[in-house]
Order: structure tokens, then sequence, then C-alpha cells
């Protein structure tokens, strides 16, 4: 596999590997053929050598999500690290720590009206440069339940029909973040801003690493496809959403305490599932910045 991040992508942007091929420096146990590997042999709190870096670049194209077990950091070391993929993001809605914008706040209690990231999507493609990756600190878990469902927007499309990806082939979809984060997080004291972002994104995305299409639209925040009638849309987003979970499309991953999960925006999507009340779980997430889909 060959690939290159655009330029946004921090200062690592390049890695060359046949898929396949041995790792020298982690090691990398897959979740399923599809999606998901389970990353080891590296501590994310010390500095990473340059050849770490670059095959967890690779490991991040080949598996669209990667995790990691047992790794103890301080908020300055999960940014540090997210800043090794690209500049980081500040989430348009989501309370964050004090003095830490780019550090945002994961936690559900049983005092909770919601928990994050219930429904499957993609994070903030709402803005017009949507996130490229996001990486989840959990710290603390609840005994059972908890986990988090990652699919594969790749195999997604390979699966369609012909004549569905003819008609989808240059397709633009609106994505809104008014109706999703308007009023959302006033129950925990986070006020509402004057305007959320929206943006018009490709219902085919390509991969700028990869090259490979991927369907790049969800339920959290697509609103309509342009250029078609309402109604039809509708069905077609309806239809479309019903295929991405399809579980032969997944992984599922149970967390324990001071794991982490590094996703792809692009490529892949994301549920959280709330089966833990009153229990809680709570971590950080710091989001590195991405490009304008195409």
């Amino acid at each position: 596999m060959t690939g290159s991040l655009n330029a946004n992508a921090g200062p690592r942007i390049r890695y060359t590997a046949e898929e396949g091929a041995p790792y020298e420096t982690i090691t990398v146990d897959k979740l399923t053929p599809i999606i998901g590997a389970e990353l080891g042999g590296v501590d994310l709190s010390k500095p990473l050598s340059n050849r770490q870096q670059d095959e967890i670049h690779r490991a991040l194209a080949e598996n669209l999500v990667i995790f990691f077990r047992d790794q103890v950091l301080t908020p300055e070391q999960h940014m540090a690290f997210g800043r090794l993929f690209g500049e980081l993001h500040v989430h348009p809605a989501a309370p964050h720590e004090p003095g830490m914008p780019e550090m945002m706040r994961i936690h559900s209690d049983k005092n909770s009206p919601r928990a994050n990231g219930e429904g499957w999507h993609t994070d903030v493609s709402c803005e017009v440069e949507p996130p490229m990756g996001s990486i989840l600190h959990i710290k603390t878990c609840p005994p059972r339940g908890g986990d988090t469902l990652f699919a594969n927007m790749y195999a997604a499309y390979d699966a369609l029909s012909d004549r569905m990806k003819a008609y989808l082939d240059g397709m633009i979809a609106l994505h809104d973040g008014e109706p999703v984060y308007r009023g959302l997080f006033k129950p925990i004291g986070v006020a509402d801003k004057a305007e959320y972002p929206r943006a018009e994104h490709p219902v085919v995305r390509t991969h700028p690493v990869t090259g490979r299409k991927c369907l790049y639209v969800n339920a959290g925040f697509t609103s309509r496809l342009l250029g078609v009638p309402r109604d039809e849309g509708d069905a077609v987003l309806r239809y479309l959403y019903q295929h991405m979970e399809n579980p032969l499309f997944q992984c599922r991953f149970r967390w324990r305490e001071n794991s982490i999960a590094f996703w792809d925006n692009r490529c892949a999507q994301h549920r959280a599932m709330w089966d833990y009340w009153p229990h809680t779980r709570s971590g950080h997430r710091v989001t590195v910045k991405g490009d304008r889909p195409f």
C-alpha cells in the first residue's frame, strides 16, 4: 500500500508499505478482517520513533480504527500524540477542559440525559473541512457495556450495486450541525452559539491517503441530498443508512480502563452504546483536523 496525507495532516505525512507486510516496531492484532486492530508494543506516553509513527500511520490506513490498551496519559501527552497526525480541531459545540479547547470531555453517568455518540455518525461532518480522525482515551469504564461499534465505509460502498454507484456518482449532500447541536449541551451548562456549521460534501468520497472510494453520508449530520426531489433523496438516504449498518462491515470494541481508540473519520462511522446506566463512563477526546472531501 502506498499513500500520502495532504499538507494539513502533520509533519510525518508519507508511508510506503505493502498491505500484509510485517510490522517491525509494533504488533497489530486484527479484530475482524474488515475493520479494527489492537496495537501493542508501544507506550504513547513516551516519544515515538519515526518508524513507530510511520507504522501507526500505516496501521490506521489499513484498519480504519486502531486500539491501544493500558495507556496512562496526561492531557498534554494525549494532545501531543494527536499532533503527530496534524493540527488539533476544536469542537464547535461540546464541552472541553478549562484552558484546553482541543481536549473534549466525554462523560456519562446516572444523571446524564444522554451519552455522546449514541447514533451512527462520523464526527463533525457538518464542517467544510471535517476532522481527519478522533482519539478517545477512556479512563473510567462501567463494569459491563459501553462498547463502541465501528463500520467500514469502503466496504459499504464496494457492496453497492453498479447501478446504485452510478446513481450516487457526483451527488452532493448537505451536512447540517444546527439540528444536532442546538440545545444539546445545555443540560450540562454549555450555552448555544449563534450558529453552527453546515457544509456540502460528495456522497461518495475519495480517501486522500488510500485513494479508495467510500460512502460519506451519515444519519447524525446528513440532512438531505441535493439535486433530487426531497422524497427521493430521503428514501435513498434511508436505504444507505440501513445498508451501512450491516454487521459484516463492523467491529465492536470493549473498553477497559486506560484504553484508546483512534478512528479515521474519512472512511469509518461509529456508534457508542449507552447500555450501562446508571454507571459512569468518562474520558477525553482529541480530534485531528482534516481537509475538504473530494
